[in-house]
């Protein structure tokens, strides 16, 4: 019964239910299936798993009770933790979270929802030894669940770098499992959180392309195809027709919707739709994934309601990117979210939408020749001394940086990096941030010391440098920046 109860993962809960059940006494099948909910033959499986150990009397069950002791630690549920203790916590948690790039369109739910979303998800799957994804998590979800049922492991994806320190740092303060990575879901998802959760959990733009981007996303990220996806989602009873647009986002993805618990969450805001959102419980179909990577494939850069990437922005002037052309000594360029302009002279990168992330992943990634980068003049990265400072500490040993600013009107900056030489292994590590951390680093080493240090003793190098072992296995472009800095600050 054991190996039954894991083969069904997070779905196990109800079935511990039925070994309760059968732990009480003699209950008949029909009954069985009704109080649980589970299918009759579902049901009849589990009986049969426990062999001799049931016993039938009619048409009613029951463990035998010599042997119900042993079962008993089927059905244990951890300690629980009080609702007031959890509220606190989850308040203390929001009265620090980073306030979100304006570009980024979010409104914040409050604490009652995060309590909500934690006890529903407890409530409904086995979430010891669990595996939570989170497509964006400025609710701080992962928080929550982890913090009500610490066994469980969360991955939280998102492309704004400071809640990302902010989760990882409160995470390790609690001794809480979760891991950060960064993505804008626009590009890819990070390889290594592919096919890795049990439940995925998303508060997406409120637009169709964002529905469609982040389900995608949501659906790469199950491993089990018994998985589920978790959306908050909400449109005002004003205008149905969105709401009509954005569920036929969801079928398209061939996605079924399990469970719809209306108003399940409330804001801090969005009160065109009421401050409140429905939870969607979406199971997938066999051609779910298929049709998910057919979706990235189309993916548009305005996904938002609002702001600078929202579905009605518009485009970048051309005066500015004349301007991009002629200080970094590129071609004209293309948006960011599609291959630079590459030729024999530089690359060029149009970031005027960037939502505050982009630069310094354009110049992690980038090629080792003249890049040139445009960027708003507000943007976090070039706005100030501090700014400047920090982004040429970051790629030092792979570019040197201009800033150009307030050109094409005053509105705009060029960033010019120019490669330089003799980087050292801080300079390697940026010159090959797709590849695996630790073997990246490893050959590093062994170059860097002219071929002196052996593959075994460069690995045990690796091992006591660095700062987290678990980014080891991680692409150093996967990673939040403040995790980026503290490898690089390592390696030198």
């Amino acid at each position: 019964m054991t190996s039954l109860l894991t083969a069904r993962g997070v779905h196990a809960r109800p079935l511990r239910t039925l070994v309760a059940l059968l732990c009480d006494g003699w209950h008949a099948l029909d009954d069985l299936v009704r109080t649980t909910a589970v299918p009759r033959r579902t049901v009849q499986e589990l009986i049969a798993a426990a062999g001799p150990d049931a016993e039938r009397d009619a048409d009613s069950w029951r463990i035998v009770p010599s042997r119900v002791d042993g079962y008993r630690a089927l059905t244990a549920t951890p300690p629980d933790t009080p609702d007031g203790e959890l509220l606190a916590a989850y308040e203390a948690y929001l009265t620090a979270v980073p306030t979100p790039a304006r570009a980024l369109d979010h409104v914040q739910a409050d604490a009652a929802t995060m309590l909500r979303r934690a006890r529903w998800l407890d409530l409904t799957y086995d979430l010891p030894g669990a595996r939570l994804l989170c497509v964006g998590d400025h609710d701080l979800t992962a928080l929550a669940a982890c913090t009500l049922r610490p066994d469980l492991k969360a991955t939280v994806v998102d492309v704004d770098e400071r809640l990302l320190d902010y989760v990882d740092t409160t995470a390790a303060a609690r001794g809480l499992d979760i891991q950060c990575l960064y993505a804008d879901f626009r590009f890819d998802l990070p390889p290594s959180a592919v096919g890795t959760a049990d439940l995925v959990f998303t508060d997406p733009p409120y637009t169709p392309e964002g529905m469609r981007l982040f389900l995608a996303r949501a659906v790469e990220s199950l491993r089990d195809p018994d998985g589920r996806a978790l959306v908050a989602y909400g449109y005002s009873p004003r205008t149905p027709a969105l709401g009509l647009k954005v569920q036929q986002e969801i079928q398209r993805l061939g996605l079924v919707f399990e469970a719809v618990l209306p108003a399940f969450n409330r804001y801090h805001g969005a009160q065109a739709v009421g401050s409140a959102s429905d939870l969607y419980v979406l199971q997938q179909t066999s051609r779910s994934s298929r049709l998910a990577e057919s979706a990235v494939r189309d993916v548009v850069s305005g996904i938002y309601t609002h702001g600078p990437q929202s579905v009605e922005s518009g485009g970048t002037p051309v005066l500015a990117l004349d301007e991009l052309s002629r200080l970094s000594g590129a071609l004209p360029t293309v948006p960011a979210w599609t291959d630079p302009v590459r030729a024999n002279g530089p690359v060029a990168y149009d970031l005027t939408a960037d939502p505050g992330s982009w630069l310094a992943r354009v110049l992690l990634a980038g090629p080792l020749e003249v890049v040139g980068a445009l960027v708003s003049n507000n943007h976090p990265d070039v706005a100030d001394q501090r700014g400047q400072v920090a982004l040429r500490d970051l790629v030092r040993g792979k570019y040197s940086l201009t800033f150009h600013r307030s050109v094409a009107g005053g509105r705009h900056t060029v960033v010019v990096a120019s490669p330089v030489d003799g980087g050292g292994v801080r300079g390697a590590l940026l010159s090959r941030v797709h590849g695996k951390l630790a073997n990246v680093w490893r050959e590093a080493l062994i170059t860097d010391s002219g071929g002196t240090v052996t593959k075994r003793e460069a690995r045990e190098q690796v091992s006591i440098l660095a700062p987290d072992e678990n980014d080891l296995d991680q692409r150093l472009i996967d990673l939040p920046l403040h995790r980026v800095r503290r490898i690089l600050a390592a390696a030198d």
